[in-house]
């Protein structure tokens, strides 16, 4: 009896053991594909910075030892991730001394929307980016996120 007690609880414990192992090195393979680069200079090259698996950085002075702050120039984005960049530290999005004058906005046909666009970019699965001032955004990222789904 007593055998067969031990040989049902060494059972169950293996058996958990190897479920757990498997949800682990499920949940891995499924981060590995949630990733972006970033990159100091324009077509991916220079020094990079590599992040995986969902992050936020409000603000980029010390990211691995280093200085990221207004120094990121390309970036690529890996299959399950969504990158966020900000113009200002903390995810802040700016409103401009425009928006206190409604009337220079209505007569120029610019909205409120508008002006915090100018102020984050949004980047879906597998972007690739090799020049952030075709967005206007050459080097002013200040903060920024990976999301993962």
């Amino acid at each position: 009896m007593n055998r067969i007690r031990l040989v049902s609880h060494s059972f169950i414990t293996v058996s958990v053991a190897l479920l757990l192992l498997g949800l682990t090195s499920t949940t891995y393979a499924v981060d590995k594909e949630c990733w972006a680069d970033f990159f100091e200079h324009a077509d991916y090259a220079g020094k990079h910075l590599f992040i995986e698996g969902s992050t936020q950085l409000e603000n980029l002075n010390k990211v691995n030892g280093d200085d990221w702050n207004q120094r990121i120039h390309s970036i690529k984005v890996g299959p399950k991730a969504k990158v966020t960049v900000y113009q200002n530290p903390k995810f802040a999005l700016t409103l401009t001394e425009m928006v206190k004058k409604p009337d220079l906005m209505n007569a120029w046909g610019i909205t409120e929307q508008d002006i915090k666009e100018d102020s984050e970019l949004i980047f879906n699965e597998n972007a690739t980016v090799h020049d952030l001032g075709d967005f206007n955004f050459h080097k002013k990222v200040r903060s920024l996120k990976v999301e993962c789904h």
